[in-house]
């Protein structure tokens, strides 16, 4: 007995082609290529909004590894020599803040079951004209014998020789292996460069995913059925929607598109407020305080350069400070009464 863990997989995927299929033969026609090129493409829509948890769990990890990241430099400093202590720090902090650091990958980790699922309905069930999962034979048959371009979808490119047309495979083939690869690099530089921070610990692995799964996927493609190549172009498509959505929307404090953010919002609430953004922060100018002039102080306080004190100077403090013959603040002083101002004797 052959058993294989993907049965039930292939189950669901056929399921969905052949309703998808139903459906886009009514505009399409019930033996057109479109007809299950579209179904596929609907699909790709039914895993992916089946998907979106696992987008938004990856959307929270990312922005908790930016919040604790103060928290793990702290970790590698005060472990710096003790490997496996910082590990096991580090795993611990993860568990308590709810942070995966593979989060990343989680979307294109489910979706690699789903891939291959449909790679096998695609290679092993039209293309040999054999019912698969829960496609009947004339589901087979119309799948098999239906072309895009001149192409059918289960044509591959090693393969091509197979096909009515090999020029034409080889070509459709190449066209949709490149569009895959570009796709799949931009959506995640797109990722990398706008809604990453340079100091995220996980931008390195980031960069390295940045060029592994183009690369992975340019060398293997050529042994993917149209349909397959297909779907990972509209699933790429899907991504670099959904990313962009999410990074002007929802972008990761500290990042470029944050700031653009930002600039939005701020220009928003300037359009309601006549032009003026009231939470724009406010420079405070403070005036500078006008100089003052040093009090001259009089000679008798002044010091020598070798600071010692003029030994005059206590005695004319004092002098100073003694009250003087008509000093208003002397009540005893020898200034003349008003009651005594009498007119003078004549001689």
């Amino acid at each position: 007995m052959n058993w294989n863990p993907l049965a039930w997989l292939e189950d669901i995927v056929s399921w969905i082609l052949v309703n998808f299929h139903a459906l886009f033969a009514i505009p399409f026609g019930y033996d057109s290529g479109w007809s299950w090129a579209f179904a596929i493409v609907g699909l790709v829509v039914v895993i992916r909004i089946a998907l979106i948890p696992l987008f938004v769990r990856q959307i929270k990890s990312q922005r908790n590894l930016q919040i604790i990241q103060p928290k793990m430099k702290e970790i590698q400093q005060k472990y710096a020599g003790d490997r496996e202590r910082q590990s096991q720090e580090m795993m611990a902090l993860y568990k308590e803040t709810g942070t995966n650091p593979l989060a990343s990958c989680f979307p294109i980790i489910a979706q690699a079951p789903i891939f291959f699922a449909l790679f096998r309905v695609l290679n092993y069930g039209v293309a040999a004209g054999i019912p698969y999962g829960v496609m009947t034979e004339e589901q087979v048959k119309s799948a098999h014998d239906s072309t895009i371009f001149g192409v059918p979808l289960w044509a591959t490119f090693t393969k091509a020789a197979e096909t009515p047309n090999p020029s034409a495979t080889h070509i459709l083939t190449v066209v949709l292996i490149v569009l895959m690869t570009i796709t799949t690099f931009t959506s995640q530089r797109q990722l990398l460069v706008k809604n990453t921070a340079r100091d995220n610990p996980m931008a390195q692995q980031q960069r390295i995913l940045l060029y592994v799964f183009p690369f992975f996927f340019a060398v293997t493609g050529i042994n993917f059925p149209v349909g397959v190549l297909l779907y990972w172009l509209t699933t790429n498509l899907w991504s670099m929607g959904q990313q962009f959505w999410v990074i002007r929307n929802n972008p990761q404090p500290g990042t470029p598109a944050y700031t653009a953010w930002e600039d939005r919002q701020s220009a928003k609430r300037a359009r309601k407020n006549g032009g003026i953004d009231p939470e724009a922060p406010v420079a405070i100018i403070t005036e500078a305080a006008p100089r003052q002039q040093p009090k001259k102080q009089p000679r008798a306080k002044r010091q020598k350069p070798g600071g010692t004190q003029n030994p005059g100077s206590a005695q004319n403090k004092d002098q100073q400070d003694e009250p003087q013959d008509g000093d208003p603040a002397d009540p005893g002083g020898t200034e003349d009464d008003p009651g005594d101002d009498k007119p003078a004797a004549s001689a």
